[in-house]
């Protein structure tokens, strides 16, 4: 007989996964893609750099192809944090995920985040967003529908106080539920350049009014 585990994906906050992590001590945790920044409670790091020297306390892994280079089900925790915005084929990624655990935490730009920081223009290749209804990640090609005015360190400092509005965070179990879609082709691309000058014109007429 078999039996169907059930799927789970919501939003979810790093805050609240770290409490997990910290509880579950002797779980395998894999991060994966995290650079320089790995979570403190991973027991792996997996990265397309060799950072083995900068991880010398923990199990480093370079991947060398896109398929994760571990068995199935190796681990009970896998975190890919502003990851999935970036890989070619996000489909085979998540199914990689998948394979390796039974659950997860995907951290990711929302729509607004990407667009406005200048770093992203180049380096990201998906939007992504969250249906609260379906519980479904929506993934679509990026498209700029603002040119980017912010740095990736002025956006830090902005999540402080707009994190819902900058980031998705999201926890898993079982299988990630996604889907595909069409974004809005019909679009006239937002200046906030010119939005901001015509501002600050607008205050100045007003000073001499």
């Amino acid at each position: 007989m078999n039996i169907t585990q059930d799927k789970l994906i919501k939003r979810s906050s790093k805050n609240y996964i770290q409490s997990i992590l910290s509880k579950n001590s002797e779980w395998k945790v894999l991060d994966i893609g995290c650079g320089y920044t790995a979570n403190k409670f991973a027991t792996t790091i997996c990265d397309v750099q060799d950072l083995s020297n900068f991880y010398k306390d923990k199990n480093f892994v370079k991947l060398e192809n896109k398929i994760l280079p571990f068995k199935d089900n190796h681990f009970d925790f896998v975190i890919a944090s502003h990851v999935l915005e970036h890989v070619d084929d996000p489909k085979f990624f998540i199914s990689e995920l998948e394979r390796v655990s039974s659950k997860g935490y995907i951290e990711l730009p929302t729509k607004l985040e990407d667009n406005l920081v200048f770093e992203n223009k180049k380096d990201h290749l998906w939007h992504m967003d969250f249906d609260d209804v379906s519980s479904k990640l929506l993934i679509s090609k990026k498209l700029q529908f603002m040119e980017p005015i912010l740095t990736v360190s002025m956006i830090h400092q902005l999540r402080k106080n707009f994190k819902n509005s900058l980031i998705l965070e999201l926890y898993w179990e079982n299988e990630i539920d996604y889907d595909f879609v069409e974004n809005e082709q019909d679009f006239k691309k937002l200046s906030l350049l010119a939005l901001f000058r015509k501002f600050f014109s607008k205050k100045i007429r007003s000073i001499f009014n």
